[in-house]
């Protein structure tokens, strides 16, 4: 860029800051005017002036429309620049691979998404998602990557970007993600759980409120992500949230992490199968039996879908999951006193049915204090949501954890976000 010269051995430490500052009061739209700018930041009006036009010099500002006036000349708007750079999010689940491409404000501009076994392995998974991004950038316009971002359903040690002893994804474990797309793509790579990019996604839509939030996605597996005051917290290692291997009181049902008892073994979406099909081959009747003796395979999505539609077996192994999960979110309420409870999953589609007993499960093992505030709702079940809740999390390392590390370089490259701070 054009003043990646002067930015990088010109500025002093107190003219990067505030330059850094006014792109990011811009990005977020707390302030889009020179004189809003000067308000936020006490900086003089030259100073001001001087430091938009080196941002819009270094290509991260661009001048906009006109404002209101409020007595005087209408002053012009501020744009930060979020189509000069792109975004890659490629979200992985157990039974499938979603890839988007995203603009730096976080809007996905195309997506696809195909079924896929994530115990395939590594290299064939990478593989086939890489080239489902290769076909979504051939019809994208010509911009360079800043950032990729990967969600994955397992534990991940999130400085390393790699898998944890992930249950479901046998040849996973300790597996360099981030390597493979760093070489593809020349940029920054961020991996982590599948749960934090969903609840990123639900703390960007609700942007406007600082949160307390716990998002619990029961599909397949059972995860949650917690938000401090909008913070992700990732813990120690990123296991914060792993609430699907705690244990379960009274249960010796086998586990697929290796232990016995776990909540996923018991109430996640592939234990309700298990159960369902247990329940018919000891002659069960009704819906979901009904499928099963026309060679449909019994799934989380159908049990959902049948307990909706009254299937007394469906239902009951819908309250079943409900009921256990509902214990486990409690003992997380009283720990951690969010004020919202965002229930996410395929076996969450059963809608109120499993609410209803995970509410009344919360409510009734929580103390007062820590349900006073508290909602507990669904969440939307848009299937773009991972692709947002990646694309904000690329916004947030690029901008929040690492701009001054890079921004002199005028673009994000990987030796500059991993050096020290």
């Amino acid at each position: 860029m054009a003043r990646e010269s002067s930015l990088r051995f010109g500025a002093q430490t107190d003219e990067i800051t505030s330059l850094l500052r006014i792109i990011n009061l811009v990005r977020t739209e707390e302030a889009v005017t020179r004189p809003e700018i000067g308000r936020l930041t006490g900086l003089g009006r030259g100073v001001v002036t001087q430091r938009v036009d080196a941002a819009i010099e270094a290509g991260f500002l661009e001048d906009g429309e006109f404002g209101q006036s409020s007595g005087g000349r209408a002053p012009r708007t501020l744009r930060f620049r979020s189509d000069q750079a792109h975004i890659i999010v490629c979200a992985l689940g157990a039974l499938h691979i979603r890839v988007g491409i995203a603009s730096l404000d976080g809007t996905v501009t195309s997506q696809t998404h195909r079924e896929w076994d994530i115990a395939t392995g590594p290299a064939a998974t990478l593989d086939t998602a890489l080239g489902m991004i290769d076909e979504l950038l051939a019809d994208e316009p010509e911009r360079p990557v800043w950032a990729v971002s990967v969600g994955v359903p397992g534990p991940v040690d999130f400085e390393s970007g790699s898998p944890v002893a992930p249950p479901i994804m046998p040849g996973w474990n300790g597996f360099d993600i981030r390597r493979r797309f760093e070489q593809r793509f020349d940029a920054p790579v961020w991996v982590d759980n599948d749960v934090n990019l969903l609840t990123l996604a639900e703390r960007q839509r609700r942007r406007d409120e600082p949160i307390d939030l716990i998002y619990c996605k029961v599909g397949s597996g059972i995860g949650a992500g917690l938000l401090s005051r909008g913070r992700l917290h990732r813990g120690a290692n990123g296991a914060a949230g792993d609430i699907g291997h705690v244990r379960v009181r009274d249960s010796a049902e086998p586990c697929r992490c290796g232990k016995v008892g776990c909540l996923e073994a018991e109430a996640g979406g592939w234990a309700l199968v298990r159960r369902a099909n247990r329940a018919i081959e000891d002659g069960a009747t009704g819906m979901l039996a009904t499928q099963f003796a026309g060679g449909l395979a019994i799934t989380p999505e159908a049990i959902a879908v049948a307990a909706m539609d009254g299937d007394a077996l469906a239902i009951s192994l819908v309250h079943h999951s409900a009921g256990l999960v509902g214990e486990s979110i409690a003992a997380l309420v009283n720990m951690f006193n969010p004020n919202v409870i965002v229930i996410g999953g395929s076996v969450s589609a059963a809608g109120e049915i499993f609410l209803a007993e995970v509410r009344r499960r919360v409510y009734e093992l929580s103390l007062p204090l820590a349900t006073r505030d508290l909602s507990l709702v669904r969440s939307v079940g848009d299937e773009k949501e991972p692709l947002r809740g990646g694309a904000q999390l690329a916004i947030e390392q690029l901008f929040d954890a690492t701009f001054p590390r890079w921004f002199a370089e005028g673009r994000p490259t990987i030796v500059g976000v991993r050096a020290a701070a």
